[in-house]
C-alpha cells in the first residue's frame, strides 16, 4: 500500500495534469534547498534522493572529476583575470570620456586554467575517495543528515516545490498549445482587459489584441468563437498565446475545414487577401479538369461558402479562378466587375484596366476596396480607367474621400461573386 506522501503526490499529478516524475523531481530539488539551508556548505553541490514510499531522504555532494591543476597556476590565472578586467573597465571609461565607439573596445580572451570547487574535484583528491574513478566521471559522496529540518528550511522547501510545480505546469500547457500554432481553435470570451480581449481556451487564456479584432464584430463574455493561433511562446508568467480574428490564415483554415477538396489538396488556394470584417478575395485552382474549383468552394446552393461567411460574421468573400496569365488573373481578380481590356507594363508591374462607365464604381469598390484587394492579390499596381478615357482613382487611394465624387455617389454595395 502506498504511503500518504505518495498518495498526495499522485493526487497533485491528477489535479495539475503533471507527470509523477516531475512532482518527485520538484520535491528532491526542494529537499536539496532545505539541506543547504540548515546543514550544507557553500562549496557543496547538493542533490537529494527521496523515496516516496518510505519518506526516506538521502543527500549527496555531486562533483565532476577534472585534471590536477597546481595551486600556483590557479592563483596566477586569477590575478591575470583581475588585471584584464581592470584594464577593460579602464578602456571603457576612457572611450566614454573621449567619445569613442564602445564597440571598438575589445576584451582579451581568458585562456588560463579554471577550477570551480563547488562543482569540480581534482583527480588526485577524487581517487582518495574512489581509487577507480577517472577523468570526466561524476563523484557522488553521500552526506550525513544530522537531524530534522528547521522551520526556515521547511519554508524554503515549500517555496521551491510551489515554484517547480508551477514551472512544470506551464511547460505542459505550453507544449499542449504549441502544436496548435497556425491552426484554428475554439474559445470562449472571458472578459475585456482595456482594449484587449481574454479568451478562455480551457487550461489557459489566450490574448486577442486590438489589431486582431474585427471592428464590426461584438465580443460579449460567454460567446463561443473560432480564433486563429498566431503564436505560442513561453514567458515569465507562463504560456503567452496570441490569437487573431483578422488574419488571412483564418480564412484559409476555414476553407480547409469546410471544403473537403481544399483539405485534400485537390483544390489549391493560390492567393488570398483580406480586409478583416469587410471583404476577402480567394484565388483557387485545380489540376483536375473534372472539378470546378469555384463551384467546389461555393457548394450546392452556396452551403459551403455560407458556412464560412457566417463564421466570419457576414464578411463578403469573392472566390475567383487563378490563372497563370497575368491579364486573365487581373480580370478575374476585379470580379464582380466586367472588364473591357487590360494593358500591362511588365517592367513596372503596372496594369491599366479599362471598364465601361456602368462598371466603373463596381471595379473600384467602396473606398477603393475592390481594386485595392485585387492589386494585393495579383501583385500588380492596377489603374482603373473608364473606356472613354477618363482617368479614375488608382490602387493606392484607400479612403472614400479619395474617390472622385461622381464615383463615390454612384457606387452601390459590392456583393460576393458567388452571390
Amino acid at each position: 500500500m502506498s504511503s500518504a506522501i505518495e498518495q498526495a503526490m499522485r493526487q497533485i499529478c491528477e489535479e495539475k495534469g503533471l507527470a509523477y516524475e516531475s512532482v518527485l523531481e520538484a520535491i528532491q530539488v526542494a529537499l536539496a534547498a532545505a539541506y543547504r539551508k540548515d546543514f550544507g556548505d557553500k562549496m557543496q553541490n547538493i542533490e537529494t534522493e527521496f523515496d516516496a514510499s518510505t519518506g526516506a531522504v538521502k543527500a549527496f555532494d555531486i562533483k565532476t572529476v577534472v585534471e590536477d591543476i597546481p595551486l600556483e597556476a590557479l592563483e596566477a590565472a586569477e590575478v591575470a583575470r583581475r588585471e584584464r578586467a581592470e584594464a577593460f573597465a579602464l578602456s571603457v571609461e576612457t572611450a566614454r570620456q573621449t567619445g569613442q565607439d564602445l564597440s571598438a573596445v575589445s576584451f582579451e580572451e581568458d585562456n588560463g586554467p579554471r577550477f570551480n570547487p563547488k562543482t569540480e574535484i581534482m583527480l588526485t583528491e577524487a581517487k582518495a575517495v574512489n581509487p577507480e574513478i577517472e577523468l570526466g566521471e561524476i563523484l557522488r559522496q553521500e552526506l550525513e543528515i544530522p537531524g530534522d529540518f528547521g522551520r526556515m528550511a521547511a519554508m524554503t522547501a515549500k517555496q521551491v516545490i510551489t515554484q517547480k510545480l508551477r514551472e512544470a505546469e506551464r511547460e505542459i500547457v505550453f507544449s499542449e498549445f504549441k502544436q496548435f500554432e497556425g491552426e484554428i481553435i475554439n474559445g470562449t470570451i472571458q472578459r475585456r482587459d482595456g482594449r484587449v480581449l481574454l479568451v478562455d481556451l480551457g487550461r489557459t487564456v489566450g490574448v486577442l489584441r486590438t489589431e486582431d479584432q474585427v471592428p464590426q464584430e461584438r465580443y460579449n463574455p460567454g460567446d463561443r468563437i473560432k480564433v486563429y493561433v498566431k503564436s505560442v511562446s513561453l514567458g515569465s508568467r507562463g504560456p503567452e498565446i496570441l490569437l487573431s480574428r483578422t488574419s488571412e490564415e483564418l480564412v484559409r483554415r476555414l476553407f480547409a475545414m469546410e471544403i473537403p477538396e481544399v483539405h485534400e489538396g485537390v483544390v489549391q488556394i493560390k492567393a488570398l487577401v483580406r480586409e478583416g470584417g469587410a471583404r476577402s478575395k480567394v484565388a483557387v485552382a485545380t489540376d483536375d479538369t473534372q472539378i470546378d474549383p469555384i463551384g467546389a468552394c461555393i457548394g450546392q446552393r452556396g452551403t459551403r461558402i455560407q458556412t464560412i461567411i457566417a463564421e466570419l460574421s457576414g464578411e463578403k468573400i469573392d472566390i475567383i479562378e487563378w490563372d497563370a496569365d497575368p491579364k486573365k488573373f487581373i480580370i478575374n481578380s476585379l470580379s464582380p466587375a466586367k472588364i473591357s481590356s487590360v494593358e500591362l507594363n511588365e517592367e513596372e508591374m503596372n496594369a491599366v484596366v479599362w471598364v465601361s462607365a456602368d462598371q466603373l464604381s463596381l471595379a473600384i469598390g467602396k473606398g477603393g476596396q475592390n481594386v485595392r484587394l485585387a492589386s494585393r492579390l495579383t501583385g500588380w499596381r492596377i489603374d482603373i480607367r473608364e473606356a472613354e478615357g477618363v482617368i479614375e482613382e488608382e490602387t493606392e487611394k484607400t479612403e472614400t474621400e479619395e474617390v472622385a465624387p461622381e464615383v463615390a455617389s454612384s457606387e452601390e454595395p459590392v456583393e460576393s461573386s458567388q452571390e
